[in-house]
C-alpha cells in the first residue's frame, strides 16, 4: 500500500508541477466521498509538506456514493435510534461484522466479502457505479441476491475494466 500511496503522491506533485502555470486552478474528481477511505486529501498534505510546489486545497462537498445507495433504494442508513457502520471489505472479511452493529456499509471490497457474512436474517442493498449512467442496482435477502451481485460485479467488472460498488448489510429485526 505505501508503494501506491507513493506513486501517487509523485503523480499528483508532478501534475500540479508541471501541469498547472501560475495563477491556474486544477482539480481531483474523488468517486465516492474524499472523507471515507479515499487518500486523496491525505495525499495532497504530503504533497504540500514536501514544499516543492506551492497550492491551496479547496474541498467542494458533493454527493457520496453512500448518500446516493441510501437514496436509491429509498431507506435509511440504520435502524431507528441506531447507529450505521462503516468499514471496508477487507476488514469486514477479516473481522467479521462488527460487534453491536445492525447496519454495516462496506465500501473499497475488492472481493465481495458479504459471501463471508452468514445471511441468515440479511439484507443486502448493493450498487456499483453509483450516480451515473452504468449504475447498477441489486437488493434483497443476501442468501438470494449474492449469487446474482457475484455474476452481475464480475461481468460489469470485465466489461469496464474497475469496479466501484457499496453495499449496505442490514440485519433484520423481528
Amino acid at each position: 500500500m505505501r508503494s501506491w500511496h507513493g506513486q501517487r503522491l509523485d503523480l499528483y506533485e508532478g501534475l500540479i508541477a508541471d501541469e498547472l502555470a501560475d495563477g491556474e486552478v486544477g482539480a481531483f474528481l474523488v468517486w465516492g466521498d474524499p472523507a471515507l477511505y479515499d487518500s486523496t486529501l491525505r495525499i495532497l498534505d504530503q504533497v504540500a509538506e514536501r514544499g516543492a510546489v506551492e497550492f491551496q486545497v479547496e474541498v467542494v462537498p458533493g454527493i457520496s456514493s453512500v448518500q446516493v445507495l441510501a437514496a436509491r433504494f429509498r431507506i435509511a442508513l440504520h435502524g431507528i435510534g441506531a447507529p450505521v457502520h462503516i468499514t471496508t471489505g477487507r476488514l469486514l472479511a477479516a473481522e467479521g461484522w462488527p460487534p453491536g452493529a445492525g447496519d454495516v456499509i462496506v465500501m473499497l471490497d475488492g472481493s465481495c466479502a458479504f459471501t463471508t457474512v452468514d445471511p441468515e436474517g440479511v439484507d443486502l442493498y448493493w450498487g456499483a457505479y453509483l450516480g451515473t449512467p452504468d449504475e447498477i442496482l441489486v437488493s434483497g435477502p443476501l442468501a438470494q441476491v449474492s449469487d446474482e451481485v457475484q455474476r452481475v460485479r464480475a461481468e460489469a467488472r470485465e466489461r469496464k475494466g474497475w469496479m466501484f460498488d457499496t453495499y449496505l448489510l442490514r440485519r433484520r429485526v423481528d
